[in-house]
């Protein structure tokens, strides 16, 4: 933190240094939900500027979600799947999974971390995301029943009367 406040101030801004900053951004919440996004968000629109890379730019669009909420993140991702240097990436699917799940679409958010598992030849990788698809499916089996409830029907789906 220290070299990063230090420095900015009087050295020409290139990504580096924005990098770091956003680094640092993250390293002052104690936890994820005491990010400040706003900050972060700030610094990855400045990275863009000065770096043309489609990574910051799926990195913005998370920056996004947490800011403006999941859906806005998920429509800057939209234009980042016609790119070419990203497009069939496994960050992307593992990203948009992250999102949809966010939105609430956990069936969606499933199918994409599964996707994103398929691609990516990380073993760490594929097994996390296979986990939290996996975590997906035991969350909409145990919401079902509420739900159907909640929409008058019995526990196995059935209309109530």
């Amino acid at each position: 933190m220290a070299l990063v406040t230090g420095t900015l101030p009087h050295a020409p801004l290139g990504p580096y240094q924005l990098q770091a900053a956003i680094a640092a951004v993250h390293d002052e919440a104690a936890r994820a939900e005491d990010t400040d996004w706003t900050q972060i968000l700030a610094l990855y629109q400045l990275l863009e500027r000065v770096s043309d890379n489609p990574m910051v730019t799926l990195n913005r669009a998370v920056a996004v979600a947490m800011v403006r909420g999941p859906r806005a993140g998920l429509e800057m991702l939209d234009t980042l799947g016609a790119d070419d240097r990203l497009a069939g990436h496994h960050r992307l699917d593992a990203v948009r999974a992250h999102l949809l799940e966010m939105a609430g679409d956990l069936a969606a958010a499933r199918c994409c971390y599964r996707t994103a598992a398929r691609r990516t030849t990380s073993l760490p990788e594929q097994r996390y995301l296979e986990v939290r698809a996996a975590r997906l499916v035991e969350n909409e089996q145990n919401s079902a029943p509420r739900a159907w409830i909640e929409h008058g029907a019995d526990a196995k789906g059935r209309r109530r009367e």
